[in-house]
């Protein structure tokens, strides 16, 4: 069995899980557009590939896939998960079953307000959001909505372009100075990121791990500590499931009172997912039996909590030329 990890970038951490729960079974290889993506180097090959707005990038992968008889493909990165659930068909041609959700949940993620509105059809709380400014302004007036709202981009990612705006004023100037801006209530509470897996064969969830936010940075979290709550538990596996999710998903949360509240979701291996694993939310490892044909057992919240996360740097020191070009350096 043979994984490839597509825009492996910096998540050192997903290659190594990879590695260390194939245990010699097979391969996992890692690509990226720059040989200065450090995850690379932690996988059994490192490929260097085109960026994937280039012509024949699809092209590129798929021959990859082939190539090194690839079981499993999954990326890292936002852009290239739409890719994948568009041309499922074509991996799934060559032997390679990628592991993304339906290309409807996928585009869904990616549109907030498309989100915004799935929500609210299936009756799950979420926070109230507007594409028109007028309509904003009609809620303000008539108590719906208050000041501070988020004005951020509704096709993004990693917190880019979001900002806070405290008037109307600073909500008309933030919309007029890009297409396509959202306007989202302010929830003023308790933020918590969940890493679930929804079994491939199944469709079930099989694991849920929820986290307390802490401490951000550039739209990842930096600390957090790990909690239970049943009814939470209960609350995110109705989600995924109504949504018809599968494989990895990363869930932003907020409580706010006694209520939850879904914020927004990505159907990938979320950043701060290392705090799962090293508590005992084995995905890598879930991903490895269904791609073996085998269904997971359901082990939801089976973890410590109280367990705490801290990121911190580190770096990698390698040759980029000469003779040792190619291998890792220690």
């Amino acid at each position: 069995m043979n994984i490839l990890i597509l825009s492996a970038g910096t998540r050192n951490k997903v290659v190594q899980y990879f590695k260390k729960e194939l245990a010699g079974r097979g391969k996992v290889y890692a690509t990226d557009c720059s040989d200065l993506a450090p995850a690379l180097y932690e996988a059994d090959e490192a490929i260097l590939v085109p960026r994937i707005t280039e012509p024949g990038y699809l092209e590129r992968i798929l021959s990859i896939c082939r190539e090194k008889e690839i079981t499993g493909v999954f990326s890292l990165i936002d852009p290239e998960l739409t890719l994948l659930a568009k041309h499922r068909e074509e991996f799934l041609a060559v032997g390679t079953t990628p592991i993304i959700s339906e290309l409807e949940a996928v585009e869904i993620s990616f549109d907030k307000y498309r989100m915004y509105e799935k929500l609210c059809q299936l009756g799950i709380p979420t926070g109230r959001c507007y594409m028109d400014v007028d309509a904003f302004a009609k809620a303000v007036e008539e108590g719906q909505m208050r000041y501070p709202v988020f004005v951020k981009p509704s096709k993004g990612s990693a917190s880019i372009g979001i900002c806070q705006a405290s008037s109307l004023e600073e909500v008309r100037f933030l919309c007029s100075r890009q297409e396509g801006m959202m306007i989202q209530e302010y929830m003023d509470g308790t933020e918590y990121g969940a890493d679930v897996y929804v079994d491939m064969l199944t469709g079930c969830v099989t694991s849920i791990f929820v986290k307390e936010k802490l401490k951000m940075r550039a739209g990842e979290t930096d600390k957090s500590v790990s909690v239970k709550d049943e009814r939470l538990f209960a609350f995110i596996k109705n989600f995924v499931e109504s949504m018809g999710f599968c494989g990895m998903i990363d869930i932003d949360l907020f409580r706010c009172g006694s209520e939850y509240y879904v914020s927004e979701v990505n159907p990938r291996f979320g950043g701060g997912y290392p705090h799962a694993y090293e508590c005992g939310v084995n995905m890598p490892a879930q991903v490895i039996r269904n791609l073996e044909g085998l269904p997971n057992e359901v082990r939801i919240g089976d973890y410590e909590e109280g367990i705490c996360m801290m990121k911190y740097n580190e770096i990698m020191i390698r040759r980029m030329s000469g003779p040792d070009a190619g291998q890792k350096q220690e």
